[in-house]
């Protein structure tokens, strides 16, 4: 990473205002996966959770701005119920985060409100209704699929994805299909479009991908079109094995760096505790995903990670969306999956968040393989 980029990452003077201002107004925030999370609900809250049209959208907030300064901020407009900022794994921000609201009025004034708040200088943030579907429904599943196969097989080629839940219908069960639900709508659209397309081309399989919806009455789904959506990736290739032998092996142990969740100062930037013995040098903590990923490649003598991204498409959130093969020598099979990223100033800013943002989900699939090799 460059000087500027380590400065804005371990801001010590941000880090420190962050935990100031969670003690002084006894905050509790809860860091799940890639988002830290307020509310949902907060203390003191009566009542149902918020319906529909109840959240906004907020993008282009600066990599070393945390929630000491956006909570007020929104907080201004009404009660937050739930407010989410998006988190990558080296510990900055990702630019974006969802604040939802007790009613639509509220929600509604919070857009007109803030869209276009200067938050610093030269930037300004950006507030739009959020697109609140975060489900998917996966059809024409293969009977002898399992849960934790199916979650490590959306996660290695989707971002963002928290859980998957199987359901079964059918003479002696025999339909399967899943519902996957997705941390935001932006990682749940991207999904929509590219599932279908690296299911048939990395596992051989075809597959019904829709939105999920609910009534009042009964749920529903919403198919999505098979032939519209991206391009897969080149090279893919179905593979001939059963489902149940479709996830991703390692060709030997790898060592696990991390093995419980990182405490909350590792989530907003500062380094976790030094290992005992390691030079701080060769700390993995102070390091951004990708040259965590090589970090990690280089201690289990993977070999080095290739990255091969090509560019889709730009969202009508602003976001520039990806699709990502890397390779890594010591692997019999390439990863592949999708990313998303804001605009940045220069080609080569934002090939590096691509690249950043690709190691994280390569990070999490290679951590999530690991644990299912006997140590």
């Amino acid at each position: 990473m460059e000087g500027a980029d380590l400065l804005q990452l371990f801001n010590p003077q941000a880090l420190k205002a962050l935990k100031e201002w969670m003690q002084k107004s006894s905050t509790t925030l809860t860091q799940v996966n890639g988002q830290r999370k307020y509310g949902g609900p907060p203390p003191g809250w009566h009542g149902p959770a918020p319906g529909p049209g109840c959240e906004v959208f907020i993008s282009h907030i600066p990599r070393n701005v945390f929630e000491d300064t956006l909570i007020p901020l929104f907080q201004r407009v009404g009660t937050l119920y739930e407010f989410r900022l998006m988190m990558n794994f080296s510990g900055q921000n990702r630019g974006f985060a969802y604040a939802k609201y007790g009613d639509q009025v509220t929600a509604i004034t919070a857009v007109k409100t803030l869209n276009q708040h200067r938050i610093a200088d030269g930037v300004r943030l950006m507030v739009r209704r959020s697109m609140e579907k975060r489900q998917l429904w996966i059809e024409d599943l293969p009977p002898d699929v399992r849960q934790e196969e199916l979650l490590m097989m959306l996660r290695q080629i989707s971002e963002g994805v928290e859980d998957v839940t199987l359901k079964f219908s059918g003479p002696k069960g025999g339909e399967v299909a899943a519902v996957v639900s997705y941390f935001t709508h932006i990682a749940a659209s991207m999904a929509n479009k590219v599932l279908v397309e690296a299911f048939k081309k990395q596992y051989g399989m075809s597959v019904t991908v829709k939105w999920m919806t609910f009534t009042a009455k009964s749920k529903h789904v919403e198919k999505t079109k098979q032939d519209n959506g991206p391009p897969a990736p080149p090279g893919l290739k179905p593979l001939s094995k059963p489902f149940s032998h479709l996830h991703p092996q390692p060709s030997h142990h790898i060592i696990p760096t991390h093995t419980a969740p990182q405490p909350f100062i590792r989530a907003v930037g500062a380094p976790a505790t030094q290992p005992r013995n390691e030079p701080i040098s060769q700390n993995p903590a102070s390091r951004d995903a990708a040259s965590q990923l090589k970090w990690l490649c280089e201690v289990n003598k993977l070999g080095t990670p290739r990255y091969e991204a090509r560019y889709n498409h730009i969202g009508p959130d602003g976001f520039l969306y990806f699709t990502y093969k890397v390779m890594i020598p010591a692997l019999s099979f390439p990863l592949y999956g999708s990313v998303q990223i804001l605009p940045g100033t220069s080609a080569r800013a934002m090939k590096g968040e691509v690249h950043r943002a690709t190691a994280e989900q390569v990070i999490q699939t290679i951590y999530t393989a690991a644990r299912w090799q006997p140590f």
